[in-house]
């Protein structure tokens, strides 16, 4: 009887040891998959190069696809005429400015810095696409026309002046060379080789240099959701809809930019 109590204790010893060890073999097979886990991530590549990390080489914008004539941000440019109460039209001046710029976006949202080498790849692709025909802003400096016009404010109506820029949407991926290899490679990419999810976005000029776009002129019924936000906001900068989206208590009129007086 007493030999058969130490052998079941012995047998059960060993049953514990083993349990002990199982995760310390799980552990020893986690390092090397761990391990091979270092090559760079796209996000990190899209870090690197927005930082002009000292661990790359080079990085590059590679160009996938283009889209002419696209629309950027719509943007409120003067301050907001107030006709509310009353029953009759009034003529108003306005005077505003737009302004815009290069801009290169991932799909987190970056403008690229002018001293970074991603930048001078943008400029060499805005290079390629620069036409004649499409008279685009190629650098990360900013291009404006100041303007003055009087318009008519409808009754009980506020009013101000929306602009949105043209530009030249070219899409693609980042290349990333670093100076050390990384599991055996050198080159990554972001998002992925051949993907078209990071856009540069050069804005469109007239012939005198002044950016094109569109410009018009917004009325909005006085006492309505759309217009107690804007008169709440005092004049700051906000979302508002684009061209002819904004709804029924909202009126938009297309100004032909030939027709502003431009300072």
């Amino acid at each position: 009887m007493t030999s058969t109590r130490r052998s079941s204790r012995h047998r059960s010893k060993k049953k514990r040891v083993t349990l002990v060890l199982a995760p310390i073999a799980a552990l020893g097979m986690a390092v090397p998959l761990m391990y091979s886990a270092g090559a760079a991530t796209p996000n990190e590549v899209a870090a690197d190069c927005r930082t002009d990390s000292d661990k790359l080489e080079s990085c590059e914008f590679v160009d996938v696809q283009v889209k002419r004539n696209s629309f950027g941000p719509n943007e409120r440019v003067t301050s907001v005429s107030n006709n509310c109460g009353s029953t009759t039209a009034a003529t108003k001046s306005f005077s505003g400015t737009t302004s815009v710029t290069r801009t290169f976006q991932t799909e987190d949202g970056f403008t690229a810095d002018s001293s970074t080498t991603l930048a001078g790849s943008i400029l060499a692709v805005g290079n390629k696409f620069a036409t004649q025909e499409f008279n685009i802003k190629r650098d990360d400096t900013a291009t404006s026309f100041s303007f003055t016009r009087s318009d008519t404010v409808q009754p009980d109506h506020i009013a101000f002046f929306m602009w949105s820029h043209k530009r030249t949407d070219v899409s693609g991926f980042m290349r990333a060379t670093y100076k050390e290899e990384q599991d055996g490679q050198k080159v990554f990419f972001s998002p992925s080789e051949g993907g078209a999810t990071h856009h540069a976005f050069f804005p469109q000029l007239l012939q005198n240099g002044t950016p094109d776009g569109r410009l018009w002129l917004r009325n909005v019924k006085c006492g309505t959701p759309q217009a107690d936000g804007i008169i709440n906001s005092e004049n700051s900068a906000r979302a508002e809809p684009g061209f002819s989206q904004g709804g029924e208590n909202v009126t938009d009129v297309e100004v032909s930019l030939s027709d502003v007086s431009v300072q």
